[in-house]
């Protein structure tokens, strides 16, 4: 299986070297593209200057537009996968072999790195809404998924062309619940995030409730629009 490894990234110069080094490191067999997101810091000028594959985008697309972004240049270079890994450090290129051994094994078209499968959720307001979130995806799809927040997802070829030419939405949890409900195979596999290496998240506490609160909402409402359509 090849793989992409798509790593989104905004103003996270003094993160990004770390980062593609160790997947060269560690996972050499894995392609990548560093997707600069409109940085206002030196991240452009860094990959640039370490030779590293890089869509540079002249404006700050947000998450999602930088995601898709690599996943349409994982479709027309014929990946067979790709897989998210940000930029700040926190997810550990180990773990996908972890998530392609899932896919393969289990048919899945995405599967996600959970920090829960075999570790409880803490407390706080950021894992009250996580399990929420889960809540809302088990009751509204049927699916169990406990780390519906994890950014380091692993995506089939039809499910990277799905999202790289016709979702219009980002991966995210509410855009994951609709994907099972029409009848995409999700699965989770077993994963360890680590602290952000240098800078801050641009996700405060207000951000983060502010992320929460619209999740529950579109998931909530997505599921009641499909139903309503399939009614029709």
């Amino acid at each position: 299986m090849e793989i992409l490894a798509i790593i989104p990234a905004h103003n996270e110069a003094q993160n990004i070297e770390a980062v593609v080094d160790e997947l060269v490191r560690v996972a050499p067999e894995v392609g990548y593209v560093v997707v600069n997101d409109g940085s206002a810091d030196d991240t452009a000028a860094i990959c640039r200057r370490r030779g590293y594959h890089l869509i540079d985008l002249p404006l700050n697309l947000g998450l999602a537009g930088a995601v898709q972004a690599g996943l349409q240049y994982a479709s027309r270079r014929g990946y067979d996968a790709a897989v998210q890994l940000d930029g700040d450090g926190q997810h550990d290129p180990r773990c996908i072999g972890v998530l392609s051994q899932a896919m393969a094994g289990q048919g899945a078209d995405i599967v996600i790195a959970s920090r829960f499968l075999e570790a409880k959720k803490g407390r706080g307001l950021r894992m009250a809404g996580s399990r929420l979130l889960s809540l809302l995806i088990r009751l509204t799809t049927g699916a169990k998924i406990t780390d519906p927040t994890s950014g380091m997802r692993l995506f089939s070829k039809a499910m990277a062309d799905e999202f790289a030419w016709n979702i219009n939405y980002g991966p995210e949890p509410d855009t994951v619940a609709y994907l099972i409900r029409s009848g995409a195979k999700v699965v989770e596999a077993p994963a360890a995030m680590r602290p952000r290496q240098h800078g801050e998240s641009y996700l405060n506490a207000l951000r983060s409730l502010a992320y929460m609160l619209n999740m529950c909402v579109s998931i909530v409402f997505i599921q009641w629009f499909r139903k309503r359509e399939a009614r029709r």
